[in-house]
């Protein structure tokens, strides 16, 4: 079952990167991986 979760942990944390890649085109990576990481802490 862990398997499960691990794979599916990966596949979401590629789509995560991709996914704000795509909405974040025109904002200053620095910035970008900031507004991320708060928004990560947030729901933690």
């Amino acid at each position: 079952m862990w398997i499960l979760f691990a794979f599916g942990s990966a596949i979401f944390s590629g789509l995560t990167t991709i996914l704000a890649k795509c909405g974040i085109q025109k904002t200053d990576s620095t910035i970008a991986t900031a507004i991320r990481t708060i928004i990560v802490l947030y729901f933690l």
